[in-house]
């Protein structure tokens, strides 16, 4: 078999992996201190001396909440096939109080075989739970309702969850509720009569560690030696990968990309861009391929905000970096309109504007915070005469009239006479 076949059933497996949330979080819930552990204990106690609960998940986006509650969930589905019931709402879709009864009893109904009427009322569907609840706590059947996006029910009167609560208050309901959020004073929100029926459990969901980062590259990028491919290239591919892995440069690209995206799910995002960005024709992956993922990730504001600006616009900016070249610091519109003339007495091209349309481009660029006043003081002034200064560095505005299409030849030969 050819390397590039190889490489692509590699790069197969690697994105499959990607896509795998259990995969993903399995290695990170082996440690007793894991939110996978502490969850699962938790739901598990109150399956097995059939009591009710309640407990919140809370952390960024992307940090791992859903998925390791959905694994939690497939485990204990496993472990109790006939004694748990789960009931997944999620707040964009069911925060309206008449909505989130019908979507229960519905999924109750599929769940024991019974017959759905779309047609019952709010009190209906309300009393109905109430007695699902009772005749499962008698069976010694669990219910597991998993509110996604938990502080969007929250908000309004809150029966949903008065009812829900007040109804594992009861002996006989056997009941677990599991809140996601992305707020971290979700119980806050809370009303005291809902509040007062909560059980304040938290399981704070924090960005992985350097160990955990370390333990998830490995773990997610690393080929299985007892697979469908060639175990020569499965040993060569893991060798250049842990040399990948073990290199300073990677780390410092890892660590910079970690300051700004921190989430577990950033990082798979990072990754999934590194692998599509492996050649095939090598085999493996490289340092390049990481450093081509970070630079389409990280987003440069100023140089996005160049692209965006007016032919004058960009001469105004090229004005000024000349000016401040000449270690000329203090500036104003005034010191940049002579600097415009020079230039253009030098290059002469047609395009040549008025000062009231330049003082308009100039008022533009302050607004766009690509130059800005030195100093709070001296607002009775006019602003052709209050001191500004450029906010956008040599390399960005480089790199800026680069990529800016219908940039004039005249302005990068200017850019790059500083």
């Amino acid at each position: 078999m050819g390397i590039e076949n190889l490489a692509e059933k590699a790069q197969i497996l690697i994105r499959s992996r990607l896509c795998n949330p259990n995969f993903i979080f399995k290695p990170l819930s082996d440690s007793p201190d894991s939110n996978y552990s502490k969850l699962k204990f938790i739901i598990s106690s109150s399956i097995m001396e059939a009591c009710n609960n309640s407990i919140l998940l809370l952390g960024p986006r992307g940090s791992g909440k859903v998925a390791v509650l959905e694994l939690v969930l497939s485990d204990l589905l496993e472990e109790y096939p006939d004694t748990i019931t789960v009931i997944r709402l999620n707040g964009l879709l069911h925060s309206e109080d008449n909505c989130a009864f019908k979507e229960i009893a519905r999924q109750l109904c599929m769940e024991h075989h019974l017959l759905f009427s779309k047609m019952a009322s709010f009190d209906d569907n309300s009393q109905f739970m109430i007695a699902m609840l009772r005749e499962c706590g008698l069976a010694h059947k669990t219910v597991i309702f998993s509110l996604d996006e938990f502080d969007l029910f929250a908000q309004g009167k809150q029966r949903l969850l008065y009812s829900l609560l007040d109804a594992m208050q009861s002996v006989t309901s056997q009941a677990v509720v599991v809140g996601v959020s992305c707020r971290l004073d979700a119980d806050q929100l809370l009303e005291k009569r809902v509040r007062s029926r909560f059980s304040h459990r938290k399981l704070l969901f924090l960005p992985p560690s350097k160990e955990d980062v370390q333990r998830l590259l490995e773990h997610i990028l690393s080929l299985p030696m007892d697979s469908s491919l060639a175990h020569d290239y499965a040993a060569e591919f893991n060798e250049k990968l842990q040399s990948i892995l073990a290199d300073e440069r990677f780390k410092e690209i890892i660590s910079n990309y970690l300051n700004s995206y921190s989430t577990t799910n950033h990082l798979l995002r990072f990754l999934f861009i590194a692998i599509s960005n492996m050649e095939l024709k090598s085999g493996f992956l490289s340092l390049e391929n990481f450093k081509a993922a970070l630079s389409s990730i990280q987003r440069q504001p100023k140089q996005e905000c160049i692209k965006d600006c007016s032919i004058l616009e960009l001469y105004i900016l090229v004005c000024m970096k000349r000016l401040e070249i000449r270690e000329q610091n203090s500036y104003n519109f005034s010191s940049v309109m002579k600097e415009y003339k020079s230039i253009h007495d030098s290059f002469p091209t047609s395009d040549y504007y008025a000062q009231n349309v330049c003082l308009r481009a100039f008022e533009h660029l302050l607004q766009r915070q690509l130059i800005c006043f030195t100093d709070n003081r001296g607002h009775s002034q006019s602003i052709e005469f209050r001191q500004v200064k450029l906010v956008v560095s040599y390399a960005e505005l480089q790199e800026g009239l680069k990529s800016y299409r219908s940039c004039p030849v005249s302005y990068s030969q200017n850019s790059t006479c500083f």
